[in-house]
């Protein structure tokens, strides 16, 4: 079982590997409909919020792909970069351990190459702006639901810290020290430019500088998590402070069956298994990387209830802890970089290999790409290079360090 298991990685992650970069990890993303030179054209329309959110709710959901003919350009993503880079480090780390893993996925100094040149891309896209440290964006203009606009390339938390924690990675091992400086001054960034809501003797760390009030768990511990890498390197303890109040905040919130809601507002009470799963992530290296052990009993509650509810017993994820669909790709991938994450792997290997056969055999094109979504109906099975193919691409990576 354990060769079939590991044969089923290998194939996998080399076809999505070779895909990737033919693509040289350009690609469409779910929320890029306003990057459409057809639609927003449309004299008038780009300035009405309505219309922007419409433009992108019908990219976003639409099981048909409208982007060549929409003239939506495939690009580079700043997070997916970041995915991406974190994967060559874990690949590097992979074949250094095994050598028998060099046919498939390439030579350490021909993954260091990647690395270098996916660093150097990565520190190139940096949010430019009266920013105090480094941060990242997307690559186009983001309409939510409540009405607000997040220009392009406007830099969040969340993918300023994967960005910020791949760099480190690549500074592990290429010993660039670039790399570890333009990551660390990430750290201001998050002390400076995010803004903060008290909630339960702590606070939470909005999305990005352009809002005030957020009230988004996972977010806010994806700022923790980047203070705790950067309190690893720096020693500063002002990270390590800010870092625990954030999580002391998030760790109040917890549910008392282990979960968490998605945000604090009536509308985002929601459960999930993907931003569960980056809570976890976030708590368990806030942990490991202060040495602080005051809210473990949270991190065990919330892996317990996280391992037991959003995985069906033939291996299918589920995007809600009381309901199946959307099937999104998010959801098995987080469950391999949690286990990773966590040190749980061994133990949970039977659930790692039934997740990995059924995404696999359900969710991979011949092509060697990753769909979106599986629904009830019409699935979209697009291939989305930062949120399926860099996600996943990751994920793989983190399982294959634990085969």
């Amino acid at each position: 079982m354990t060769k079939q298991v590991n044969n089923l990685l290998y194939s996998s992650l080399s076809e999505l590997k070779n895909y990737c970069e033919q693509e040289h990890y350009k690609g469409w993303d779910p929320y890029d409909g306003l990057n459409s030179k057809v639609f927003m054209s449309i004299p008038g329309l780009r300035r009405s919020g309505f219309y922007r959110l419409a433009v992108t709710q019908l990219f976003k959901r639409n099981p048909i792909n409208l982007r060549k003919i929409a003239l939506v350009p495939k690009d580079y993503n700043a997070k997916g970069i970041g995915l991406f880079l974190q994967g060559y480090c874990n690949l590097y780390q992979a074949v250094q351990n095994n050598e028998r893993l060099v046919p498939l996925f390439g030579s350490q100094q021909e993954i260091k190459d990647k690395i270098d040149a996916l660093a150097s891309l990565l520190i190139s896209m940096r949010s430019q702006g009266d920013y105090h440290g480094a941060c990242w964006g997307y690559n186009f203009d983001w309409q939510n639901r409540t009405g607000f606009l997040f220009p392009k390339n406007t830099p969040t938390v969340v993918a300023t810290c994967f960005c910020a924690t791949a760099l480190m990675s690549a500074w592990e091992i290429t010993h660039n020290r670039q790399y570890l400086d333009v990551a660390l001054s990430s750290a201001q960034f998050v002390v400076e430019d995010l803004h903060r809501t008290e909630c339960d003797g702590g606070f939470l760390l909005s999305y990005s500088p352009l809002q005030g009030h957020e009230t988004v768990f996972n977010a806010s511990l994806l700022g923790s998590k980047l203070l705790a890498w950067c309190y690893k390197y720096t020693g500063i303890e002002q990270y390590r402070v800010l870092a625990r109040q954030s999580v002391a905040a998030c760790c109040a919130a917890q549910r008392e069956d282990g979960s968490w809601v998605y945000g604090m507002l009536p509308v985002q009470q929601w459960v999930d298994s993907f931003h569960t799963g980056y809570i976890l992530d976030a708590l368990n290296d806030y942990e490991q990387l202060t040495g602080d052990t005051a809210f473990h009993s949270c991190l065990v509650r919330g892996f317990d209830y996280y391992v037991k509810s959003f995985f069906e017993e033939d291996g299918c994820p589920k995007y809600y802890d009381n309901k199946k669909y959307p099937i999104d790709i998010h959801c098995p991938a987080q469950l391999f970089v949690t286990l990773a994450k966590l040190k749980e792997f061994s133990a949970f290997k039977p659930l790692a290999s039934k997740v990995l056969n059924w995404t696999v055999n359900n969710m991979q094109s011949p092509e060697g790409y990753f769909y979106y979504q599986l629904k009830k109906g019409v699935s979209s099975k697009i291939s989305y290079m930062r949120w399926s193919n860099a996600f996943m691409f990751c994920a793989l990576t983190y399982y294959l360090l634990n085969e």
